[in-house]
């Protein structure tokens, strides 16, 4: 399955939404323009705003209220990445040089700010306020979720129920604020904004752990094998196996997280032991567990050509290779 066939019921409003969002990232400032247009060009499958117009299209119809809202969260969402890529002292962000990387810190977090005030800006100008707490809350459980991570990073003994708080900050809600945006913007009533609010939620958790699982895969993929046991991040699979494992085996394990994970051949260790622990396969039946769950929600809405392909969106965000 390609984008541009889940894309097919929503074509005509992605392709006005790309010449809306451009719109919206212009400024009369040519130094903010430049860096505007370049983040433009290196957009990635757009997959936020997919989520958006078509939960719009499952529970209604698609609203200029709908533009706007898949706007705001590219907006507010691209803010946070380029104030990630400055924390985290990133050079590139897939595949293309970081915005701090070409411009230095200081302008980064300027543009950081700037798109965020755009995206106040849009929802204030045109009293979209429902639309701006859905996404406002979503900023607000991705940083709770980045500083949870980064509390309990520290001592290696994130249990698999933190993990799961951790990820549905982090990453679910900004889905699931999607799905709830879409929508709110169609009419929908509280009932309908909340079951896509769900389902958006069960996706992000599933495709979270996708992307966990890529970092005990066999080929180089959006970002190097082994890359989160390098950061001595504690992801599904390692997790399950550490609590398999005997005790000694545990403390041993964790000592070569703490103090030799960026060595390649301890890194290559640690990948063999989550393997052969079984994490692998526990990870992959939790996110189809979730996948099921968010298909159920969805069973609840009337059959549709944007139900059909918010459906084979799910089965993309679980079955991608990168």
């Amino acid at each position: 399955m390609r984008i541009k066939d889940i894309q097919a019921p929503i074509a005509n409003e992605m392709a006005d939404f790309e010449k809306k969002f451009r719109e919206a990232m212009k400024s009369r400032v040519m130094l903010l323009d430049k860096i505007m247009n370049y983040i433009v060009k290196r957009k990635g499958k757009q997959m936020r705003p997919m989520f958006v117009f078509l939960s719009s299209g499952v529970v209604g119809r698609i609203t200029e209220a709908t533009y706007r809202g898949a706007s705001l969260i590219e907006l507010l969402h691209t803010a946070t990445l380029v104030h990630d890529d400055v924390v985290d002292d990133s050079q590139f962000r897939r595949g293309y040089f970081s915005i701090n990387a070409l411009w230095k810190n200081k302008i980064a977090v300027l543009v950081g700010d700037y798109l965020l005030s755009r995206g106040l800006l849009l929802s204030v100008d045109h009293r979209d306020y429902d639309l701006l707490k859905i996404v406002s809350d979503a900023v607000r459980e991705m940083s709770e979720g980045e500083l949870l991570q980064m509390e309990k990073a520290r001592n290696l003994d994130i249990s698999e129920d933190i993990y799961y708080e951790i990820i549905r900050q982090k990453t679910a809600s900004l889905i699931a604020s999607c799905c709830a945006v879409g929508a709110c913007s169609s009419g929908a009533g509280n009932g309908s904004v909340q079951k896509m609010k769900e389902f958006g939620e069960k996706v992000g958790m599933a495709f979270q752990i996708k992307d966990d699982l890529f970092d005990y895969g066999d080929q180089e993929i959006g970002k190097p094998l082994g890359i989160d046991i390098r950061e001595k991040k504690m992801t599904l699979p390692l997790i399950f196996a550490l609590k398999q494992a005997s005790w000694i085996d545990r403390k041993q394990i964790i000592y070569k997280i703490r103090n030799r994970s960026h060595k390649r051949k301890v890194v290559k260790e640690v990948i063999e032991f989550v393997k052969s622990s079984g994490g692998i396969e526990y990870a992959n039946k939790v996110m189809e567990d979730f996948q099921n769950q968010a298909l159920a929600i969805l069973d609840q809405f009337e059959d549709s050509v944007y139900k059909q392909s918010l459906k084979d969106l799910v089965r993309f965000t679980i079955e991608r290779s990168k």
